[in-house]
């Protein structure tokens, strides 16, 4: 017998009804069941398809989908702090080795709150844990600035959590994106930490030997944010190319294109993220651009939305989260087209807040259940209709 399954075979009579640890029971269960395939399956009468395979598992394949944009970023963090102070930017591991340092404790602080949070609720309510924080816990991370504050990200994480999930019920009763709402707090309560002018994209002191002091007077801006201050008066040769491989000041795993593609492959290879949802935000933010562009609204060329910002992270990894989307087949090109044009909308005539993308997201989030409804209600109709004849 596996070692670690025998482990939790004998942890069980601990952790059970009447057991000396039963206070433990979800937190053992949630380990158990992230580490093993259930070999349990839905009871319900109405299931018609029974399967072991929980959404732990897709969870999963999600996590290893935001690896590339991760890792990057790390890499990326390095890359700026080198490059703001003037120092080497060719040893690749003392760069990669110094964002890793950066962003570890983000990653720590977003699981600890958010999982213990999840652990005491689960508990309380005597449920399983819930597993849609596998996916929240990094990509929170992933979207803030590098210099965001340990215990700023803390309070967002579990505002997050307690309002934008447990009070809907948990994972797969929230009507919000909770990593979005995460950002959400931390733009409207914390701004400077988040956009404008004093912002800092850059990490501005050493750890452990590696890196580079920045001067505390220093400040810089992506290239959105400079975009938007010149007027969308558009983008260099040099500034599309780096942005397009992420070299550029921004969230930490937002910037790399690239890298955020590799993930949108592995989410449409195994049929996890809908490529209707995905491709339309695309053809939404690219269509508004071009509209913009023609009448004069702005100099920007419409596919520069796509490189810069967060436009591909959220098309590619938010915009597709099946609990906050739409459903229905052809909702979900409205749905995704709405939010191309939506984030493009605000980005250019919104001055005070370049980056659309979040806003276009949760509002969209908010009219899914109605893009949904008036599918299924015409369907109905039609169906009625037939059957009339």
């Amino acid at each position: 017998m596996n070692p670690i399954k025998k482990l939790f075979d004998n942890i069980h009579p601990y952790v059970e009804e009447g057991g000396k640890f039963h206070a433990f029971r979800s937190l053992v269960d949630g380990f158990e069941t992230f580490a093993f395939v259930p070999n349990t399956t839905s009871r319900v009468g109405s299931v018609n398809i029974h399967d072991a395979i929980d959404s732990k598992r897709i969870m999963s394949f999600v996590v290893i989908a935001l690896l590339p944009a991760l890792l990057f970023g790390m890499y990326n963090v390095g890359y700026q702090n080198a490059l703001a102070a003037g120092g080497d930017l060719t040893d690749f591991w003392s760069l990669f080795l110094y964002g890793f340092l950066a962003v570890l404790p983000k990653i720590l602080v977003s699981y600890i709150v958010g999982l213990g949070i999840e652990f005491v609720v689960a508990q309380w309510k005597n449920e399983e844990i819930q597993e849609g924080y596998l996916v929240s816990g990094i990509i929170i991370p992933m979207i803030i600035p590098v210099n965001t504050p340990l215990w700023i990200l803390g309070l967002a994480v579990a505002f997050s959590v307690i309002f934008a999930k447990e009070i809907f019920g948990g994972t797969g009763m929230n009507i919000f994106n909770p990593a979005l709402i995460t950002r959400a707090f931390l733009f409207f309560s914390y701004p400077s930490a988040m956009t404008g002018d004093d912002t800092v994209w850059v990490a501005q002191e050493s750890i452990l030997g590696l890196g580079y002091n920045v001067p505390d007077t220093y400040t810089s801006a992506t290239p959105l944010g400079e975009a938007a201050v010149d007027g969308f008066s558009g983008f260099s040769c040099e500034t599309v190319c780096n942005a397009v491989t992420g070299l550029i000041p921004g969230s930490i795993g937002e910037t790399s294109v690239i890298a955020i593609a590799l993930g949108g492959l592995l989410l449409l290879w195994t049929g996890i993220a809908s490529w209707k949802t995905m491709l339309s935000v695309f053809v939404g933010g690219g269509f508004m651009g071009w509209v913009l562009q023609a009448t004069g609204a702005t100099p920007m060329e419409w596919w520069h939305h796509f490189v810069v910002g967060g436009f591909a992270f959220g098309a590619v990894f938010m915009a597709t989260d099946p609990v906050t989307s739409a459903r229905t087949e052809c909702g979900k090109y409205v749905y995704g087209f709405l939010i191309g044009v939506v984030a493009v909308l605000v980005r250019i005539l919104n001055p005070g807040y370049p980056e659309g993308m979040m806003l276009a997201i949760l509002l969209m989030n908010l009219f899914a259940p109605l893009v949904d409804y008036c599918f299924v209600q015409s369907n109905i109709n039609k169906r009625a209709k037939r059957a009339a004849k």
